[in-house]
């Protein structure tokens, strides 16, 4: 789930929540922050002043890394 709101800023910014309960292990939760920052990171997206806050959910963690990044691309 990803959220955006104008930020008033000349950069943008994110926010990323995975909580335990979408998965108790921290290397799935670790990756999954890792794919939503490189996501950001590569869609050029810092200049356009919003503040984005990703969710992710339980079903993030058992998507591969392509089915992540093209949701976050949508």
């Amino acid at each position: 789930m990803v959220y955006f709101l104008k930020n008033g800023l000349n950069q943008s910014r994110i926010g990323i929540t995975v909580s335990r309960k979408v998965s108790t292990l921290a290397v799935k939760r670790n990756r999954v922050k890792r794919l939503i920052r490189e996501s950001f990171r590569t869609q050029q997206l810092s200049g356009d002043g919003l503040d984005f806050v990703v969710i992710a959910q339980r079903a993030t963690t058992l998507a591969s890394n392509q089915e992540i990044i093209s949701s976050l691309e949508k």
